[in-house]
């Protein structure tokens, strides 16, 4: 059995199934996390969407957390128009893979899987969440703040607030070598965004997945078919 941790997928589905099915051949006796960020920015929401949503009934063991952009996306499709959601680009491309013309339609049992993803998940020796946490905050008020949870860019990583347990979290777009010596020496904090959508960019354009146990680090490069991103 192994614990494997990825983050921000961003509609890269060729590249997601190649590291699950061939790289790291996934079995069903492990366990797979994901840090949020399915959808927008990359060429194949919808599809990544499909693929997670039956892998357990493939009797594979996973656990999605929602991220900022899971949470965009599903206000967006309830009408909540004066909150931000993606450039005019990733609109696009997000409403081409559902094959729609609003968010709207985006059909109901996508919104319902994304309504239903939690914000953060304790396991043994790891906290998992998808942006961070304000560690400034009381206790109480630090995890149930759904805002920061999903959107922090910059926080002081506090080990006393997690009673020992190692911070997993995605959300911001890290270069491939930094990420490397945060896992070489095993940092309290771990940012596992290696920004695999952003194919432009050769410090970027990789997932990441840690196994937990092992705290082997591999790097997926980016192999989706040709599509429109902002170099970053």
């Amino acid at each position: 059995m192994a614990r494997y941790v990825t983050t921000d997928l961003h509609g890269c589905l060729t590249t997601f199934r190649h590291l699950l099915e061939n790289v790291i051949r996934l079995q069903s006796t492990d366990e797979l996390y994901l840090l949020g960020d399915y959808v927008n920015k990359g060429p194949d929401s919808r599809g990544l969407l499909d693929y997670l949503m039956q892998l357990p009934g493939q009797g594979y063991q996973v656990q999605c957390l929602r991220g900022n952009h899971d949470q965009e996306l599903l206000d967006a499709a309830r009408g909540r128009r004066h909150l931000a959601w993606a450039s005019q680009a990733d609109r696009t491309l997000t409403l081409q893979s559902f094959g729609v013309k609003a968010t709207e339609d985006i059909p109901e049992p996508y919104l319902r899987w994304l309504d239903a993803l939690p914000y953060q998940l304790d396991i043994p020796g790891f906290t998992l969440v998808h942006a961070g946490y304000d560690f400034r905050l009381p206790p109480d008020r630090m995890r149930t703040d759904w805002h920061t949870m999903l959107n922090i860019k910059q926080f002081t990583f506090d080990a006393s607030r997690l009673q020992g347990r190692r911070l997993l979290h995605g959300h911001v777009p890290t270069p491939t070598a930094e990420v490397k010596q945060q896992v070489k020496k095993r940092a309290g904090s771990i940012c596992l965004d290696t920004g695999c959508v952003y194919r432009l960019n050769p410090e970027l354009s990789h997932l990441a997945v840690l196994e937990l146990d092992s705290f082997e680090l591999t790097l997926q490069p980016n192999i989706e078919p040709p599509y429109f991103i902002m170099q970053r």
